[in-house]
């Protein structure tokens, strides 16, 4: 079944209706229960005084987006907004060496932020790893990198590398974190590179440069160093068409972004309201799987905007960095699940497509997959939930591989070859709307609690057998659809941005 397939548009404006009617009636049963649970003395915590513009309490319960927007607001505004100047003044009177100044300016902001012995830390372990990048030995690289990674993430190692940093503010153990789990994520993109290369092996220089460069530092993303080298050693820096515009545009949408979660949080309490498992009960299946869904777009949008802050001041330094995450809306298979492109990017080069190749192989795949998130796990830090989350998304992603090769035996290849391209694409989606609840479900888990993870699941197909069961199948079914739709029309664009490239 080509992507490109077409419904009839009656069609898929009726699964639009569906969608947005289902949509509507979620929203309105999350916002009655934001409502009346406004004064509850359990969700006291997570529930503040808000924009008194709209007399409602807001949903505080994301300390790290809380922060980032109020008491930490003014530090970034102030260290990114240094960077973009600095960078500036560079470009127009040393441009063949802004890389330097970039570093320069990242090491006085890590220096200035958490202190010598941090900065020293950091140091130690990029020069390890460069140590390590001398011996041109992959293998080697690998068993370094992590176990540098496991010395962040794995108790007591890391509580006494943090011991050393003294101190305490808001955001302390976010940034410490951040900035050392990133900067071994980065060290070992170099090292491994630096064993790529057939002749020779990069300087000690260009791995500080790839690592200071302040609005990657603490909260990424991460571009390979293959990229980032390339990028900033190019001998003239100079805009596409139209560049700055579209910068001015999504810094724009960015702000606009971070107005409207705020806006959003006043009348929607969907972080606070899953901590209580007894209210949670009194909602009905279809405000719980809003809910579910509701805390992974948030999610999504948290990313998007971080990333697409950090995005927009890399661009602004003539970078080309890793995209924020695909939409989750958008999604319905695990190969195209995540939230960090970045990480995503440096697992399928150096681990999964390393490992599987093509992905055609089960066995191969199998073993790449449990290798791709034994090393996501390291990175997220060892606890039970991870555990959980990692086991059943590597099971989700070899799942849909061995669902593609059963379907593709006869007698089913054979069955699917005699159908129209338009059921076949019925079929498929409604495979994908199982496959999307999925998505959901494992992820849940991990952003939210595993008990709420549990209640969910156990409301949609157990105790919601067989209508809310069938019905939210249903509506998933035209999300899905819709997807599809979507991605046909893009196919058929870049079809003819192809075409008009090559005439």
């Amino acid at each position: 079944m080509g992507v490109k397939t077409m419904l009839p548009s009656y069609e898929l404006g009726f699964y639009a209706l569906i969608v947005t009617c289902a949509v509507v009636y979620s929203g309105s049963g999350i916002f009655e229960a934001s409502r009346d649970s406004m004064n509850r003395k359990a969700f006291r915590d997570g529930i503040k005084p808000g924009w008194h513009y709209f007399g409602r309490k807001m949903d505080v319960a994301d300390f790290e987006w809380v922060m980032w927007f109020t008491s930490f607001r003014n530090v970034i505004i102030f260290a990114l907004s240094g960077h973009v100047l600095f960078g500036k003044i560079c470009s127009m009177t040393v441009p063949q060496h802004r890389a330097v100044m970039y570093m320069l300016y990242g090491i006085l902001a890590v220096l200035g932020s958490m202190g010598l012995v941090y900065l020293m830390i950091i140091l130690s372990h990029c020069l390890v790893l460069y140590s390590v990048a001398l011996a041109k030995q992959k293998w080697l690289c690998y068993v370094a990198g992590l176990c540098c990674l496991a010395s962040f993430k794995v108790e007591p190692f890391s509580s006494w590398q943090s011991g050393f940093v003294t101190g305490a503010f808001d955001l302390q153990d976010v940034l410490f974190y951040g900035g050392s789990g990133f900067t071994i994520m980065r060290c070992m993109s170099f090292a491994l590179e630096s064993a790529e290369r057939k002749e020779g092996i990069y300087s000690i220089f260009d791995l500080l440069k790839y690592n200071f460069y302040l609005p990657f530092f603490f909260f990424g993303p991460v571009m390979t160093f293959d990229q980032f080298h390339a990028q900033v050693s190019a001998p003239e820096a100079r805009r596409k068409d139209d560049e700055m515009r579209n910068i001015r545009v999504h810094a724009l949408l960015h702000v606009g972004a971070i107005i409207a979660v705020d806006i959003f949080f006043h009348f929607f309490y969907i972080l606070t309201l899953p901590s209580d498992l007894k209210f949670m009960n009194r909602l009905s299946d279809w405000s719980l799987a809003g809910l579910a869904y509701s805390n992974l777009v948030y999610d999504w949008v948290k990313a998007a905007v971080m990333f697409g802050v950090i995005n927009t001041i890399a661009r602004l330094d003539h970078l080309d960095p890793p995209q924020p995450p695909k939409c989750i809306t958008m999604l319905y298979v695990f190969a195209e699940t995540h939230f960090d492109r970045g990480i995503n990017d440096w697992l399928c080069k150096y681990v999964y497509d390393h490992i599987g190749e093509n992905h055609d192989n089960i066995m191969k795949e199998l073993v790449a997959t449990i290798a791709t998130f034994a090393v996501t796990t390291l990175w997220l830090g060892p606890c039970e939930i991870v555990y959980i989350w990692s086991v059943f998304n590597c099971f989700g992603l070899n799942f849909e591989l061995w669902v593609q090769k059963f379907f593709q035996q006869e007698p089913f290849a054979k069955l699917e070859a005699k159908m129209s391209e338009a059921m076949s694409r019925r079929i498929r989606a409604v495979f994908g709307a199982a496959n999307f609840w999925a998505i959901v479900l494992y992820n849940i888990l991990a952003l939210n609690s595993l008990e709420f993870a549990l209640l969910v699941t156990k409301r949609l197909l157990l105790t919601g057998f067989p209508v809310s069961t069938l019905s939210i199948w249903f509506i998933t079914y035209c999300g899905v659809q819709l997807i599809k739709e979507r991605e046909r029309i893009l196919a058929i664009e870049e079809e003819k941005c192809d075409k008009a490239k090559a005439d």
